[in-house]
């Protein structure tokens, strides 16, 4: 018979081992984010695989319960589960880092090898979390007649550590300490529980045989967590860099004074700042003209602008420099670092945009609490590859419809590559069951397409005709986007994909265009 505190504290155990396998795997999908991004095909990976050493756990934990039930064998299996789990990050940098730039390179091979093996680091600490449950319940059963009820405890217990380790990481620990120090956080709390732990049934000698692990994530922790968690783009020097509830954030800079914007895998510029330049030759230019399809409308008809997917203000910044102070602005940014990255380095502030308003909200959700009405509505809310699916649907481009002017029109920044343009067409045809005309530009040297949506009948020959009659020495930037914009027009090919709230399946077709590209050779037309 076992003495009523020591089953207490194997409870206590139980509770921060529940909480340390949750919080471990939030934390994977932090780790793998910042190279390979958030997509359901990330999730799924990371859910599948996690579950999968959890099955494996319950299965030899069961059958190791039943040869030694004792607390001694549970707490060493804890301790090792638990400087596994700190190790993870520390031999995980150096994979991600090369990873990193695999990716850049395009080199799919190693980039998915990447992938691959850093999950296969998850596989013997979350196998050993898992055994907690069944050892648990086979110590704490001293009869079958209770038997029921101790598992039922041992599980609630549990799954409420579980729901702690959820809510822990997310809300306070990857703000706070970033995501190796959360690893390292979740793994000493469990470390020195279980210790303790240990120390109780086992005696403090023998529990000292333990202590060279922490010294050994110490030493390890000091040596590979320094330097950036993703190498900057040649060429440019790390000026920021964050990781926030939603994103890694990194600002960089080139010899030339420009900035740019990455988040997590740095696979897109989101926004680019140089303190005289205001046109780039990017995405962003394309939504200054988005008005001009329509035949009446002149510079001093704009008035107002929502930006969904502000970034750090660069789209924002180039309406102000067009039009002026009084042009109102509103902008959604879903993460508040960056509306602060962009206020530090990207002049994202009252004396540079006076007519800007930002706001740290999701961008569908904002819209339905902002007034309107907007001569311009812009989304560019785009986590590359991947664009969020509740931004593409008949219902969300029916709400920007009902928050426009009688003239207004919708712009939005799609993807696409050279062969490839399902994402387009798709989108085009899911815009054309709300607006009256469609307009597509593609943007030179880029995987992006410009799609315009009027709430008038309008025709792409009309935007060339602005462009020419534009008067370049009062409106010199406008005239000099138009001019470009102008020779980038491309028709609208048919498509029978329609985007609802009820089926949305972005995210599939996106990773079947991405598949489609990294096999179809399409890498050296890039390069």
């Amino acid at each position: 018979m076992q003495d009523e505190s020591t089953n207490r504290y194997l409870y206590l155990v139980v509770f921060f081992s529940g909480l340390s396998t949750l919080a471990v795997e939030l934390s994977a999908s932090r780790l793998l984010g910042a190279i390979f991004g958030t997509s359901n095909l990330v999730w799924a990976n990371i859910i599948g695989l996690m579950l999968l050493y959890l099955t494996v756990g319950y299965f030899i934990g069961g059958r190791l319960a039943d040869r030694h039930p004792h607390q001694k064998a549970l707490y060493t299996i804890l301790l090792w589960a638990a400087f596994l789990s700190a190790l993870i990050p520390l031999f995980s940098r150096p994979i991600l880092y090369a990873a990193a730039e695999a990716f850049a390179s395009f080199e799919a091979a190693l980039t998915l090898g990447s992938f691959a093996s850093v999950l296969l680091l998850f596989a013997i600490p979350v196998t050993l979390m898992g055994m907690t449950s069944p050892f648990a319940i086979r110590i704490a059963t001293t009869n079958v007649e209770n038997s029921g009820r101790i598992a039922g405890q041992i599980y609630a217990i549990s799954t409420v550590g579980s729901l702690l380790g959820t809510f822990l990481p997310t809300l306070v620990l990857f703000d706070a300490v970033g995501t190796a120090f959360t690893f390292l956080i979740v793994a000493g709390v469990l470390f020195t529980v279980t210790w303790i732990g240990y120390w109780r049934v086992a005696g403090f000698n023998k529990a000292l045989r333990f202590l060279w692990m922490p010294l050994v994530i110490i030493i390890l922790a000091a040596l590979t967590l320094s330097g950036p968690i993703r190498p900057a783009p040649s060429g440019q020097d790390i000026l920021f860099e964050a990781e926030s509830s939603y994103n890694y954030i990194q600002v960089t800079e080139d010899e030339a004074d420009y900035r740019y914007l990455y988040l997590n895998e740095g696979q897109g510029i989101h926004s680019q700042w140089h303190p005289t330049q205001i046109l780039y030759g990017r995405t962003w230019d394309y939504f200054l003209v988005a008005p001009y399809f329509s035949a009446n409308f002149q510079p001093e008809d704009m008035h107002s602008m929502l930006v969904v997917g502000l970034a750090t203000g660069t789209i924002a910044r180039q309406h102000a420099a067009v039009y002026g102070d009084d042009l109102k602005i509103d902008g959604v940014e879903i993460d508040p670092e960056i509306i602060e990255a962009g206020a530090q380095y990207f002049d994202m502030n009252s004396e540079a945009i006076p007519g800007l308003t930002a706001y740290a909200q999701d961008g569908r959700y904002m819209l339905n609490q902002l007034e309107g009405p907007y001569d311009v509505i812009g989304v560019d809310a785009y986590r590359p590859p991947y664009i969020p699916w509740h931004l593409t649907t008949i219902e969300y481009f029916q709400e920007i419809y009902d928050k426009l002017t009688d003239d207004g029109v919708l712009v939005i920044n799609v993807g696409r590559t050279n062969t490839d343009r399902r994402l387009v067409d798709a989108l085009s045809n899911t815009l054309s069951y709300v607006f009256a005309d469609i307009h597509a530009m593609d943007v030179p040297g880029s995987f992006n397409t410009i799609l315009v949506a009027t709430r008038q009948p309008t025709e792409s020959i009309t935007l060339i005709e602005n462009a020419q009659r534009m008067d370049a020495t009062a409106y010199p930037l406008l005239s000099q986007a138009l001019e470009m914009a102008s020779q980038t027009l491309v028709p609208l090919t048919p498509s029978d994909m329609v985007f609802t709230d009820d089926k949305a399946p972005v995210e599939g077709l996106v990773d079947s265009i991405v598949l489609n590209f990294l096999l179809g050779g399409e890498i050296e037309d890039l390069r």
